[in-house]
């Protein structure tokens, strides 16, 4: 198969990319990225690896989709502008690359003959839907335009599954984290910014007390949803929405001090206001992904955050 990855100069895309590229199924990776919050230095490794191809563009670009596609087999969508906060400073930004980009690249799949796209969605979709664990069929309204943004996607992917026959699978996300997130920059997401704060012994701040929870999930686990998602045959698992996570949640507080204990750091947290649109508490159900999927998540918080500590010691000492 040949595959195209789009956001895979980006954190969670390169780590798909990585994967893909040891894969004996697989004869050819491409790359389709924009550079605006992905960066060259996450796949720089894969440079003369001979599956492997790059291509600037930008979604919102109908053409450059086009060319994107051509010859690829299926379609891996990473691509879009991520963090709430920044949705809310820019909701015309947010709905430009997470909407219409998307719209493009699910055009150009059809009009190219790709029957296959895994694209990523987002637990931000769930909204101020209360009930834990969050259940795939069950949603609130959403709390930011970046919320929206996801939502709409998912509505478009089954539009284009019942119209043109494309073939779909949705996975949202629960707070990915691991190698290549980028812990720099105004929206940088809690782990790196802790990572970073710990590694150079500064306190963080946290916004509101610390006892919001999230179902944190190692990049690993989200690599292999996204695998399994391509090559899997089993037909109810087709045009479907799946949490990926762990299935499991910690507070900001617990975190800090998990991150803190790796680096040896003794320095408290700085506690802020709560941040306008941030969802209280988040944690899965991903018995539908283990089920129909066979999703297993097998890096486990702790394993994860030391996976990630051996990463951030290096970028953050040579950055």
């Amino acid at each position: 198969m040949k595959i195209l990855v789009t956001g895979g100069a980006g954190f969670i895309g390169s780590n798909i990319v990585e994967t893909l590229l040891q894969d004996d199924r697989i004869s050819k990776v491409r790359v389709l990225d924009d550079l605006s919050t992905g960066f060259m230095r996450n796949v720089e490794e894969f440079i003369n690896h001979p599956k492997y191809e790059f291509m600037k563009g930008d979604i919102r670009d109908f053409q450059t989709c086009m060319d994107a596609c051509q010859s690829m087999d299926a379609i891996t969508h990473q691509a879009a502008l991520g963090s709430v906060p920044r949705s809310i400073k820019n909701p015309i930004n947010t709905n430009s690359v997470n909407i219409d980009g998307f719209l493009n690249m699910f055009t150009a799949a059809k009009e190219s003959g790709i029957k296959r796209i895994v694209f990523a969605a987002s637990s931000s979709t769930y909204g101020d839907d209360k009930n834990l664990p969050k259940q795939e069929d069950r949603i609130g309204q959403p709390l930011s335009p970046y919320a929206v943004t996801k939502l709409v996607n998912e509505l478009y992917a089954k539009v284009f599954a019942n119209i043109y026959g494309l073939e779909f699978i949705g996975l949202r996300y629960f707070n990915i984290f691991g190698p290549r997130q980028d812990p720099n920059g105004a929206y940088a997401a809690v782990i790196p910014l802790f990572m970073k704060a710990a590694i150079n012994n500064d306190a963080p701040t946290i916004n509101g007390d610390g006892s919001f929870s999230r179902d944190f999930t190692y990049v690993k686990n989200a690599v292999k949803a996204n695998v399994l998602a391509l090559f899997t045959e089993n037909k109810e698992a087709v045009n479907q929405i799946y949490n990926i996570a762990l299935g499991e949640r910690t507070t900001l507080n617990q975190l800090w001090g998990n991150i803190s204990r790796l680096a040896g750091c003794n320095v408290n947290a700085i506690h802020g206001p709560e941040r306008s649109g941030d969802v209280p508490h988040s944690l899965a159900d991903i018995s539908k992904a283990r089920t129909l999927l066979g999703y297993d998540p097998s890096v486990k918080i702790s394993e994860g955050l030391g996976y990630a500590f051996d990463w951030y010691s290096k970028f953050v000492a040579n950055v």
